[in-house]
């Protein structure tokens, strides 16, 4: 398995549909593989990743320790209190694709991307304009430059925050694209992820991967059906 080297992977699912856990199996494989792997998160700070991971089963202390993983997290509040006004004064999209760590790695993974674009007070403004046509073009192109040495890009986006002319670009430019699904059956929830596109492959995928998520194992894959 793995991740073509230089691809964007993009994983889209609704809340709960378990992006950031795929995420977390995907940042301790790289790191015991001994591959350098830098992971953004707008939820969780560096503890709560951390005891996150412990709850999975995945002994991360070490790696971090050993810089084989960096943890980064984003606070997409942008605005800063000034007197009695608040006034938005950073650019989360700009921060995040500046030459920094988080771009040191092979991989980098950004669990809430939406988050980052529905916060960006200047992607707001494009959005109350309708022109996320071309500030979507521009984030294209900067997602393909930090691919271009061979680093992997993982986005994790919710689909019911963003519009259908901002997520359609993601999806096109994405070597990788998994949805992320979830269904009720009786008293128990349903996981699943749709392979929708892999590089490399030579006819259209649309592979269905069930998994589960358990406390102390992490990841269960419970099946597959191949189209």
């Amino acid at each position: 398995g793995g991740l073509p080297a230089g691809a964007v992977c993009l994983l889209e699912g609704a809340d709960g549909a378990g992006k950031s856990v795929i995420t977390q199996r995907m940042a301790y494989g790289f790191a015991e593989e001994r591959t350098p792997t830098s992971v953004v998160s707008t939820e969780l700070t560096a503890s709560d990743y951390i005891d996150q991971m412990h709850s999975l089963s995945y002994d991360v202390v070490d790696h971090l320790l050993y810089n084989r993983l960096v943890f980064f997290h984003a606070d997409v509040d942008t605005h800063v209190q000034v007197g009695s006004r608040q006034r938005g004064t950073r650019t989360l999209l700009s921060r995040l694709f500046a030459p920094s760590p988080v771009w040191k790695g092979s991989v980098t993974i950004v669990d809430g991307f939406d988050a980052l674009l529905r916060n960006d007070p200047r992607f707001d403004a494009v959005v109350r304009h309708e022109e996320e046509d071309h500030a979507m073009q521009r984030l294209v192109s900067a997602l393909r430059q930090r691919t271009a040495g061979d680093r992997t890009v993982v986005l994790t986006v919710n689909p019911e925050t963003l519009s259908r002319r901002a997520l359609q670009p993601l999806r096109d430019v994405a070597d990788v694209y998994l949805r992320l699904e979830t269904s009720t059956v009786g008293q128990s929830i349903r996981n699943r992820a749709v392979v929708r596109r892999f590089a490399g492959m030579k006819q259209p995928v649309d592979d269905t991967i069930g998994f589960a998520v358990q406390q102390g194992r992490g990841i269960v894959i419970e099946s597959r059906t191949v189209a």
